[in-house]
């Protein structure tokens, strides 16, 4: 794993390792000069590692050392269930890391004491720099919450504006269909590359866009084609899935052609979900 880093300190929490990531070297502020921005995604499977044992200590740690000063959150639980023991991730990691957040859910239910707050679960959007502006986009979805599902708009695709030394940039969080018919990313796809163009519309100042994700696809999956046409894979040159012994890139940063540069990326060893975590240094064009 290169990331232009150096080894800070090994993590060991139930025998499982992770590695910290040095900040990444600064590129200037001056005027005309490249603003470096880190980011990183993580699929936390709903606190849970790859042995299936809820351990947010353990995620926390993880997501600590990659040292990211943005991270994409999927199947993040908000008082969903016993699995998570009824807490709100995204809240609580952004508590512990200091950052700020921005939750984006794909379910919303009624909860089943009255009085107690709604069982979500969604994306989630990390932050070190103050989140301007948020936005819960629908995308063609198919429901696992209701019987015999037709792909239908549902929210779940969230959207923040972020304000790095003074550049605005958007950042995107996903997690696409799972299912091996390609149908619901094919539409999904198309989705996204409406909503981001939306933010590209003419006489618009160069807008900075950043696509996190899991795509639960291969970069060579067709479905995925059309987003290279105005976006950059990162190639973290390394599976991501399952964590343990992975066989596929599922998990993404992608950055758009015209205004961000990737520096640098790479996937996180680690254990503390069933993926794993790819961290990316950016360089945001002025």
């Amino acid at each position: 794993m290169s990331l232009r880093r150096r080894t800070v300190e090994v993590l060991v929490t139930a025998g499982l390792l992770g590695t910290a990531f040095a900040p990444p070297a600064v590129a200037g502020e001056g005027p005309g000069r490249a603003v470096p921005l880190r980011v990183a995604t993580y699929n936390i499977h709903a606190g849970a590692g790859m042995d299936d044992v809820f351990d947010l200590d353990r995620q926390a740690a993880e997501l600590r050392s990659l040292d990211a000063d943005v991270i994409g959150l999927q199947e993040v639980d908000a008082h969903w269930g016993t699995r998570s023991e009824w807490r709100d991730l995204a809240a609580e990691l952004a508590e512990r890391l200091d950052m700020r957040v921005s939750f984006a859910p794909v379910y919303s239910l009624d909860p089943e004491t009255p009085g107690a707050p709604r069982r979500e679960f969604g994306v989630a959007v990390l932050s070190r720099y103050r989140i301007v502006s948020a936005e819960n986009h629908e995308i063609t979805r198919l429901s696992t919450q209701v019987p015999d599902p037709v792909p239908a708009p549902a929210p779940g695709f969230g959207e923040v504006v972020v304000r790095v030394k003074g550049l605005p940039v958007h950042v995107y969080v996903t997690h696409l269909d799972y299912r091996a018919d390609p149908s619901v990313r094919t539409a999904q796809v198309a989705d996204t590359r409406r909503i981001m163009a939306e933010d590209r519309a003419p006489g618009r100042q160069q807008v900075r866009q950043i696509l996190l994700g899991d795509f639960n696809a291969a970069p060579s999956a067709p479905e995925l084609a059309p987003l290279w046409r105005e976006l950059t894979d990162a190639e973290p040159g390394g599976p991501t899935y399952p964590a343990q012994d992975p066989v596929q890139r599922i998990d993404y940063v992608a950055v758009s052609k015209d205004s961000v540069r990737v520096r640098d990326a790479a996937v996180a060893e680690t254990l503390a979900s069933d993926h794993r975590p790819v961290v990316a240094d950016l360089l945001l064009r002025r």
